[in-house]
């Protein structure tokens, strides 16, 4: 990764309501730098088109993306649509390719990654292949989460064990919106500088799910990948939520001419 600067405010491009942040990887891993460097809390969002289809019909998830400090183009349309709506220069920023990016470039500063969600097994996995591919990286801890819901006492260990690791990233991976909720919830309890909320990179980077051709994730056809490997979990996301997603963003270009 090229040389980082100190980040400027970052453009915010509205889209379904949502607003998008126009950036680049550059822009986010600095402004993840500046978080630990300054002390500061961040929360950083891997926006998709499903997360803004679902944000239409869930307040509390609205609230908790455009809360966030740093909403990330995590797909090509929103990439597309930054561009064509003043954000000039934008570019995916997504999930999978942070968490390499930025556990690259924290081997020289030092950053300590904590991985919250998934199952043990698949924590193992990521962690032993992170180590892996970048020797020396600091791995504060990680835990899997109980399928259910969490007790206040058992929810206030958990914060406890996280803050006693002293991370100063903690990647979420509990699958969107949970992970935008929790991560929102739990911003004020977390020491840690950067929440960032990564959906399916945990599976991806441990090997168990295998990630699109890169000629696809460029062109905006990464779904198509996606459906033909879990068709009976996607496609509802996928078929039906896309096709709402144009619905609304068609009624919106019409609503703003």
């Amino acid at each position: 990764m090229a040389l980082l600067l100190e980040t400027e405010q970052v453009t915010r491009v509205p889209i379904l309501r949502v607003n998008v942040s126009a950036i680049t990887m550059p822009r986010a891993a600095a402004t993840v730098k500046d978080a630990i460097l300054q002390g500061k809390r961040i929360r950083l969002i891997f926006c998709t088109t499903h997360t803004l289809v679902e944000s239409q019909s869930d307040p509390r998830l609205m609230d908790a993306v455009n809360g966030s400090d740093v909403v990330a183009p995590d797909g090509m349309p929103l990439v597309w649509l930054c561009n064509a709506r003043g954000g000039k220069g934008t570019r995916r920023v997504y999930g999978p390719d942070a968490m390499l990016a930025f556990c690259e470039y924290g081997l020289q500063l030092g950053w300590r990654h904590y991985f919250y969600g998934s199952r043990d097994e698949t924590l193992e996995a990521l962690k032993t292949r992170l180590a892996q591919r970048f020797p020396g990286l600091a791995i504060a801890g990680s835990y899997s989460p109980p399928f259910r819901p969490l007790s206040p006492e058992e929810d206030q260990e958990i914060v406890g064990r996280i803050n006693a690791a002293e991370p100063d990233l903690i990647w979420v991976g509990l699958g969107m919106p949970k992970q935008e909720l929790w991560m929102a919830e739990h911003r004020p309890r977390l020491d840690a500088p950067a929440l960032l909320g990564v959906g399916a990179a945990f599976d991806f980077h441990s090997g168990i799910v295998r990630q699109a051709p890169l000629w696809m994730q460029r062109s905006g056809t990464e779904w198509l990948f996606r459906l033909a490997q879990e068709p009976r979990r996607l496609w509802k996301r996928y078929l039906i939520g896309n096709s709402r997603f144009l619905w609304l963003l068609g009624r919106e270009i019409l609503t703003r001419r």
